[in-house]
């Protein structure tokens, strides 16, 4: 049965952002990993042609590979209304260039950068370039949902909130979700005062803990649980907290960065349940492969 939300009252909004550049210091383009190794990968930006949701984070040749599509708008008040105010899961539409019409789905934030990612098919990939605008259309911040009003929801399209979460479990939120995650891997986004934009990253550094909650096999798109961590009022950790995301961007070889969880609700006094379920990823919710 479908969750009561406040959905009849929430606003819809327009927000504009441009297909972002792949960037590099000008200075030097390595990074320097965790144990120590310079190395020159491919980033963020641009429109990323062979990654997208659905696919694994690890094996990749790369560093915070944003799948697909990354949107920011040069005008920094601009772009923070883009990050704020598009959700997961909202449509989007290219408006210029030779993708014009084409639709995709938001699928992620990226703090730091402050990108937007946007998943296209392949076809329409093809066609975009750095430059090109796309609408989307910013549905769900303020999202509720009636039966938690202690649940915070953030980044949700209240669409997608509907066919994710529809049962309820000795008086908590039961949430498919395709891993859990300890807050003791927890790393770059900790102490954020907020989570209405950017991302949190999972360090997948300590083989004992990748092989304990089966990360290696990590999907971009996949929901992810982050336990004892509460994220209400910023994120840190929390004993019974729990926290629950989407994975938006992917690994990283940077001391205390990873795949970047965009978050989407958060609980501190333990009404989320989560419950695996394997094919609990957007490109399977939302049949984008």
């Amino acid at each position: 049965m479908p969750l009561a939300t406040n959905r009849d009252r929430l606003v819809m909004l327009s927000v504009v952002g441009q297909v972002s550049p792949p960037r590099y210091d000008s200075r030097s383009p390595y990074r320097i990993s965790h144990d120590g190794h310079p190395r020159v990968l491919p980033g963020t930006g641009g429109v990323t042609y062979n990654v997208r949701v659905g696919d694994r984070v690890r094996g990749l040749v790369g560093d915070h590979v944003e799948p697909a599509v990354s949107l920011k708008n040069p005008d920094e008040t601009a772009n923070g209304g883009l990050n704020v105010l598009a959700c997961v899961g909202n449509r989007a539409t290219v408006v210029s260039g030779a993708a014009r019409g084409a639709e995709g789905v938001v699928t992620g934030k990226h703090g730091g950068v402050e990108h937007v990612m946007v998943d296209f098919p392949p076809e329409t990939l093809d066609q975009m370039l750095p430059g090109d605008q796309v609408l989307v259309r910013g549905f769900g911040t303020g999202v509720a949902i009636d039966a938690f009003p202690r649940i915070l929801c953030t980044n949700l399209d209240p669409d997608l909130l509907g066919r994710w979460l529809t049962e309820v479990r000795d008086e908590r939120l039961v949430v498919p979700v395709a891993k859990t995650v300890p807050a003791r891997v927890m790393g770059s986004g900790l102490g954020r005062d907020h989570v209405f934009r950017g991302d949190y990253d999972i360090t997948l550094f300590d083989p004992a803990t990748v092989e304990e909650f089966g990360l290696a096999d990590l999907r971009l798109g996949d929901f992810v649980a982050i336990l004892d961590a509460d994220a209400t009022y910023g994120r840190h950790y929390r004993g019974g907290a729990v926290s629950v995301g989407v994975v938006a961007h992917g690994d990283s070889i940077i001391a205390g960065h990873g795949p970047g969880v965009t978050g989407l609700l958060a609980s501190r006094e333990g009404e989320i349940l989560p419950v695996l379920d394997p094919a609990a990823n957007l490109a399977d919710l939302l049949g984008l492969r």
